[in-house]
C-alpha cells in the first residue's frame, strides 16, 4: 500500500514576535501544504504562558515543548526559578507539552560560558527524566562537549538532536546513544553547498529521521533569506527524499510516524 503523507514540523517557534502580524495565517498556509501537526518550542520563558496559551488554540494540531536555551540561560532573570517553573508548567499541561527543551551547548555565541551552560544542559536531562519527556537538543560549535556529556548522562534516553549540523560519524555516535534518538534536519539541507548536511541525510536510516523548519530561522530554498515558516517543511522533505531516491510521500509519512512515536502523540483519525 502506498505510503499517506503525514508531514509534522517537528521543531517551529511560532509564539515568537516575528509572527505578531500574521500568525493565523501563518498557521493556515502550514495546513494548506500539508502539515498535519506542529511542535512549537518554547525557549523564552516569559512567553512560555504564550506559547501553551497557542496550543490551547489549536487542539490537536499545535504541541508544546518547553526549556531553556543555552544562549539564554543568563538573560532570563534567574535559570534555576526557570526551570522550577518549567516544571510546574509541564506538570499542569501534560495533554499538550510533549517535550522538553530546546536545551544543550552553543559555542558559537559566547554570552554564556561553557560551564554554566553544561550545568543547565546538565539539570535540564535530569528534569527530562524525571518527568519522563523527550529531549529536544540545540548544539552549535560544541559537539565534542556534549556527546561527552550525553554518553554519560543520556544514555537511552528519547532524544531529538533538532538542526543536526554535525558530521556523519556524531550523527552515527547519537543514533548508538539509545534507539530513541532521532535526527532532524531543517533548511540548510537544500542548500546546495550543504554537501555535510546530505551527506548525514542519506548516511541516517529513514526511521531515525525527522524534518523540521525551526522558523522563523533556517529558511530553506528558494525562500532563502525570507522569514521561514512551517509551510516550508515539505520542501525539507522533499530534498530528504531526492537525497535519499525515495518518495515524498515515503519521507513525510515516516518521518511523521516518527515524531508521533518520539513526543508519543495521539494518532489521527485517518492513521491506520
Amino acid at each position: 500500500m502506498k505510503a499517506r503523507p503525514m508531514l509534522i514540523d517537528a521543531h517551529a517557534h511560532l509564539d515568537l514576535e516575528q509572527y505578531e502580524a500574521d500568525r493565523v495565517a501563518t498557521i493556515e498556509r502550514a495546513k494548506q501544504n500539508g502539515v498535519e501537526r506542529i511542535i512549537n518550542v518554547g525557549v523564552e520563558p516569559p512567553r512560555w504562558n504564550a506559547t501553551l496559551e497557542l496550543a490551547r488554540h489549536y487542539p490537536g494540531y499545535i504541541f508544546v515543548a518547553l526549556g531553556l536555551h543555552p544562549n539564554d540561560v543568563l538573560s532570563c532573570g534567574d535559570p534555576d526559578a526557570a526551570l522550577v517553573l518549567a516544571e510546574k508548567l509541564i506538570e499542569v499541561n501534560r495533554d499538550i507539552v510533549v517535550g522538553l527543551g530546546e536545551t544543550g551547548l552553543d559555542y558559537y555565541h559566547q554570552e554564556v560560558p561553557p560551564d554554566v551552560q553544561k550545568q543547565y544542559f546538565e539539570g535540564q536531562i535530569e528534569l527530562a527524566r524525571r518527568l519522563n519527556l523527550p529531549l529536544i537538543i540545540h548544539c552549535r560549535d560544541a559537539m565534542s562537549d556534549l556527546l561527552e556529556i550525553m554518553e554519560t548522562k543520556a544514555r537511552q534516553m528519547p532524544v531529538m538532536m533538532h538542526c543536526f549540523s554535525g558530521t556523519v560519524g556524531e550523527a552515527k555516535r547519537c543514533l548508538e546513544l539509545g534507539p530513541m534518538v532521532y535526527i532532524s534536519l531543517a533548511g540548510p539541507v537544500t542548500f546546495a553547498k550543504a554537501v555535510e548536511r546530505h551527506e548525514v541525510a542519506r548516511a541516517v536510516p529513514l526511521e531515525r529521521l525527522l524534518v523540521e523548519t525551526d522558523c522563523p530561522f533556517l529558511t530553506p530554498h528558494p525562500f532563502r533569506g525570507k522569514r521561514n515558516e512551517p509551510a516550508h517543511v515539505r520542501l525539507v522533505a522533499e530534498q530528504v527524499a531526492r537525497l535519499k531516491n525515495l518518495s515524498y510521500e515515503e519521507v513525510s509519512h515516516q518521518t511523521g510516524l516518527n515524531v508521533e512515536k518520539l513526543f508519543k502523540l495521539p494518532k489521527q483519525d485517518n492513521e491506520v
